[in-house]
């Protein structure tokens, strides 16, 4: 009888798959969201969800911890810089995991790991976008009908 069951093991010994869930989780951190496979991203959404409630802490322990974590200084400077007081008035349940389907090679299921609200901030910016190419183009076109008059 296997109590609690333990981690997934992903068919990696230990320092691969220690390197793997690192790397994974600061790929989550800078991207925002992962395309990866189904137990993948079950054995990583723990980890996500951790670093960001350090992040939410914000001093210099957590900033030490999640450094010794994570593979990259720049992770850790978003981390705790945008992402803390992104989610700072949220408790918990800060990833979500979106099944994809089967890939095209070996059949393995696809889930897509994302950070909570990252297609809200990825939709402002395309608006912000299209909102300044219109107005770019309104002025463009308002120009010759001012010079004409």
């Amino acid at each position: 009888m296997r109590h609690r069951f333990g981690n997934a093991k992903l068919k990696r010994d230990v320092g691969a798959r220690n390197s793997l869930l690192k790397n994974l989780t600061t790929s989550v951190i800078l991207e925002e969201r992962v395309i990866t496979t189904v137990p993948k991203a079950k054995a990583v959404q723990p980890l996500v969800e951790k670093m960001i409630t350090l992040a939410k802490r914000d001093s210099l322990h957590t900033r030490r911890q999640a450094a010794s974590f994570l593979e990259t200084p720049k992770s850790v400077q978003k981390l705790f810089d945008t992402l803390g007081s992104r989610f700072g008035q949220r408790s918990g349940g800060y990833t979500r995991i979106t099944r994809l389907g089967p890939r095209k090679g070996d059949g393995a299921e696809l889930a897509m790991l994302e950070l909570v609200g990252s297609e809200l901030v990825k939709r402002a910016a395309d608006r912000a976008k299209r909102k300044e190419e219109r107005l770019k183009a309104q002025e463009e076109g308002k120009e010759p009908e001012e010079n004409e008059e």
